[in-house]
């Protein structure tokens, strides 16, 4: 007798389960299934509609209106970090890899001086020596072995612009993989500097 009681409720609960048309069936803890996004573009914050929300469970709303309990103010859409770089565009530099001829027309917003020089060899030592060598004749320890470097000072690079030696840092070109991701803007930009230096020699 007690077994056919189980079976009995067992059914019934298999039944009370299963979906038709617009009854969702028992559903447990269904707001892991059916989850409320707040909407982000709009914001909510009558403190009055959201009452109203509450007193009205039956109307599909329930508690979730579109003022975020959850964040500071209410506020569902919050401002990014300070300094935040929105994601897919990590260069504020933004001429394409091939156009090589459109970046040697940009010029340095930095002045020069002796200080800024300073730096710059120091980031070239650090960055640059290793392949172009000390004096930029493509000399340096990897620039030995990893043939193809150009000398600064030859006839095919010692007349470049500021813009195409900053592009070509960025990016890349020939055998020289591109530094943007490992040299921040200004930095690139000093040791543009003293690559000149190096191309007048």
């Amino acid at each position: 007798m007690n077994k056919v009681i189980i079976n009995l409720l067992f059914c019934i609960v298999l039944i009370g389960c299963s979906a038709k048309d617009d009854y969702p069936g028992v559903e447990y803890a269904p707001n892991m299934y059916h989850s409320v996004p707040y909407e982000p573009l709009s914001q909510v914050k009558d403190e009055e509609i959201g009452s109203w929300l509450d007193s009205n469970p039956n109307d599909g709303h329930g508690e979730f209106y579109n003022s975020n309990p959850y964040n500071p103010y209410g506020m569902t859409m919050l401002e990014p970090v300070p300094n935040t770089v929105r994601r897919g565009t990590s260069l504020p530099y933004r001429i394409p890899k091939d156009s090589l001829e459109v970046a040697a027309l940009v010029n340095s917003p930095i002045e020069d001086s002796d200080e800024v020089l300073k730096e710059a060899k120091i980031l070239y030592e650090r960055f640059c020596i290793h392949c172009h060598g000390e004096k930029g004749m493509g000399d340096g320890l990897v620039g030995k072995v990893y043939l193809g470097v150009t000398a600064y000072n030859s006839r095919a690079v010692k007349d470049k612009s500021e813009g195409h030696i900053f592009h070509v840092i960025t990016h890349g070109k020939g055998r020289m993989w591109g530094h943007g991701s490992q040299i921040s803007i200004e930095d690139r930009w000093k040791i543009v500097k003293y690559v000149q230096t190096l191309q007048k020699q």
